[in-house]
């Protein structure tokens, strides 16, 4: 057996875990402009919950938050996919509080979700539909809950359900700051049993 210290490189705290999604998030404003960032830091919180780390100074989150006040507040959520990285990274990089056509000018199409009151982007071709539960600004925690999935027919497998080498979704490396597309499959999940 090897030993580990001469084996391993140690790189301190990161927030490197891989593989990370690019999840591409849509809201409204309170005049009904379409809203899209990027955030990386996300995945599944709970049963049909999401929880993402989005701090309090987004645009996005501060729709969230008015609509909220409003009564309650919606948003969806979608894997960025392959062909969409330069339109996730601008999204991402640019707040819609400097840049209010930032969703045209990065070549996203808004269009209503069919179930709640926020955008889905027809670049991305499976949005999870979610209400907001909970945000805490002081750490960027945000848990929504999933109200419904939607996913375009071309994205769909011969059992009818998302097939994940059609989808085609867009990763984040955050230790080479890039987008990278996915392989194929290697094995099935939940199979191996002792």
């Amino acid at each position: 057996m090897s030993d580990i210290k001469k084996d391993r490189i140690s790189f301190g705290p990161q927030s490197w875990l891989f593989p990370m999604p690019v999840l591409v998030v849509g809201t409204y404003d309170g005049n009904g402009n379409p809203d899209a960032m990027t955030a990386a830091w996300g995945g599944i919180h709970d049963t049909n919950q999401i929880g993402m780390c989005l701090s309090a100074g987004h645009k996005t989150v501060k729709n969230l938050l008015a609509a909220k006040e409003r009564g309650d507040a919606y948003f969806t959520v979608s894997p960025a996919v392959s062909g969409t990285a330069a339109a996730a990274d601008l999204v991402g990089m640019v707040s819609a509080s400097d840049i209010p056509d930032k969703c045209a000018r990065a070549g996203l199409h808004p269009l209503p979700a069919p179930t709640v009151p926020a955008p889905v982007f027809a670049e991305c071709p499976l949005a999870l539909e979610c209400r907001l539960i909970s945000y805490d600004p002081s750490t960027g925690s945000l848990v929504g809950d999933i109200l419904n999935v939607t996913a375009d027919r071309s994205v769909l497998g011969p059992d009818g359900k998302p097939d994940i080498r059609l989808l085609k979704p867009l990763l984040f490396d955050p230790a080479g700051d890039a987008y990278y597309g996915i392989g194929g499959k290697e094995d099935d999940a939940f199979a191996h049993t002792l």
